[in-house]
């Protein structure tokens, strides 16, 4: 039985609840956050455990090694929380080019940053979560002790990335990634039970000390240990330093809707910046060739200029509130024509990531993403722990005279986003779709989808998408219109059909009437994605 043959056609309503809500990627995780909920926990706690839970039963995306961001709505109030790690203190361009790299590698030691995600966990249960963080990851233990069947999407990236890590992966410091994640020699198969009892130890110790052994106890000094018998940069001295912080979200206003974000060092911007200057063009025209090259020139311009100027806040050659402005949003718009262009930066004026939504009866909603970056991350695994270690300092530049250059101390440009939507200064609710680069491209399309189209959630989720690979290249999903292809290839896009929508991205949605309170969800048909609700 082949579980990702779909001959069919098949789809997904719209799931409606009252008391509370989780959508995410897989739907084991999405129980686990309703069953903290039932368990007297709130919107948040329900996050956390869902979150937790996600390191166990989609590792192929995230882990207690990566970062995390969250978009918060309590009482009232919107809260953003950055728990990105910085390079280690004693990285360094010349250190990293002593070792005979030209840029920064992708897999190994070096790549790794402070992990940001245990503190995000506890530092999100200290400020809002009504249970203890021990009750909110009693699930996640759970499931790494017990074992559970592989869904079909985590299977199918499961067993791609060890036939390439099998080949690739081939010294000693990657070995505890095959002792984890294919113990019997080969990658677990789609329906088979996986297990892993130093992931299910390691989350018993964070839930026990609130993540403080993580950071400065017994697991601090794990990583440090295997870090320095392999000539890694990052220490206990790093991980000790480290503290989630609490930030401003930043927004855009589109035809009524404020879109929220979080500022630098994440990406978030350029969604921002790309609905800003679309929104100075034509009115939306629905399955309009003039309407999606115009989307697709808007994008192209918002991510060439964040990838040359978003990196940490002070280090950034242009204030956030100009990327963000009129003016900027016009000039950029007027550069945009009939046919499709070669993006280049603005001038400047003188002078493979884990998703989720919850909410519950009180109106409190989240919108929270973590990520070990690419997959696996670095393929750096804390041998016992179940720790898989992000690659996120891939992202630096070691071009001296680029903002994003890699300095010790330092937060790369970062590609995780959280989404959230109110109008009127009244909550819509959390949304978001994970997966690099695709990130804000589609976050920029779930809001046209559902600002311009009024579609439903899961249809705004559902409805083809595109994606700017570079230069004037298109990908487009194998259900996107073939007669909007053609029109968008006659204005001069390369357009490239893909053969499934994996690099699409992978989205959540949550929107609350705030007349009656009642909640409405959607979750990606792209993978094993659930709505669980009570």
């Amino acid at each position: 039985m082949d579980y990702l043959q779909h001959p069919f056609e098949s789809k997904r309503h719209t799931v409606f609840s009252k008391k509370g809500m989780v959508a995410t990627s897989q739907p084991l995780a999405a129980q686990a956050g309703i069953e903290v909920m039932q368990n007297g926990g709130n919107a948040i706690d329900a996050a956390i455990a869902t979150a937790a839970a996600l390191t166990v039963v989609e590792p192929t995306s995230n882990g207690i090694g990566g970062d995390a961001f969250a978009l918060v709505w309590v009482k009232d109030k919107l809260h953003g929380l950055n728990s990105s790690g910085p390079a280690p203190g004693s990285i360094s361009v010349d250190a990293v080019k002593s070792l005979g790299h030209e840029k920064m590698p992708v897999h190994g030691v070096v790549p790794v940053t402070v992990p940001g995600v245990p503190a995000a966990w506890a530092e999100l249960s200290r400020k809002f979560g009504k249970l203890p963080l021990s009750e909110a990851l009693k699930p996640a233990i759970r499931y790494a002790e017990e074992g559970y069947p592989l869904t079909p999407i985590l299977g199918k990236y499961w067993k791609a990335a060890y036939e390439k890590f099998k080949t690739s992966f081939t010294t000693e410091e990657y070995q505890a990634w095959f002792d984890t994640f294919a113990p019997n020699g080969q990658a677990p198969e789609i329906g088979e039970v996986w297990a892993s009892p130093g992931h299910a130890s390691t989350l018993r110790e964070i839930a026990e000390t609130d993540a403080r052994s993580f950071y400065e106890g017994p697991l601090a000094e794990k990583i440090d240990s295997f870090m320095k018998q392999h000539n890694g940069f990052l220490a206990k001295e790093d991980l000790a330093a480290f503290k989630p912080e609490w930030v401003e979200p930043v927004s855009a206003n589109y035809r009524g809707y404020d879109v929220w974000e979080i500022p630098p060092n994440g990406q978030g911007m350029v969604a921002l910046m790309a609905l800003n200057i679309f929104k100075n063009l034509d009115e939306p025209k629905w399955q309009n060739a003039e309407t999606y090259h115009e989307q697709i020139e808007s994008m192209k311009l918002a991510f060439t200029d964040g990838k040359e100027f978003i990196t940490e806040p002070e280090a950034m050659p242009v204030s956030v509130e100009h990327l963000l402005s009129e003016e900027y949003a016009k000039q950029r718009a007027g550069t945009i024509g009939e046919e499709a262009a070669q993006p280049v930066p603005y001038e400047l004026p003188k002078g493979g990531t884990v998703y989720l939504s919850a909410a519950d009866e009180e109106g409190n909603m989240i919108s929270y993403i973590q990520s070990n970056y690419m997959g696996f991350g670095s393929g750096i695994v804390i041998p016992g722990t179940g720790i898989g270690l992000q690659n996120r300092g891939a992202d630096f530049s070691l071009d001296e005279q680029h903002p994003n250059v890699l300095k010790g101390g330092k937060r790369t440009y970062h590609t995780i986003i959280p989404g959230f939507l109110t109008k009127d200064g009244k909550a819509v609710g959390p949304f978001g779709v994970m997966g690099g680069y695709m990130q804000p491209q589609g976050h920029f399309q779930v809001v046209t989808n559902t600002v311009d189209y009024l579609l439903n959630p899961q249809a705004a989720l559902d409805m083809p998408r595109w994606q700017w690979m570079g230069d004037k290249t298109i990908l487009v999903e194998p259900n996107f219109p073939n007669y909007l292809a053609q029109a968008l290839a006659r204005k001069g896009h390369a357009i490239q059909v893909a053969t499934d929508g994996g690099a699409f991205g992978r989205g959540q949605i949550i929107w609350r009437n705030p007349e009656t309170g009642v909640l409405a969800g959607g979750t990606e048909s792209r993978t094993d994605g659930a709505v669980a609700v009570w």
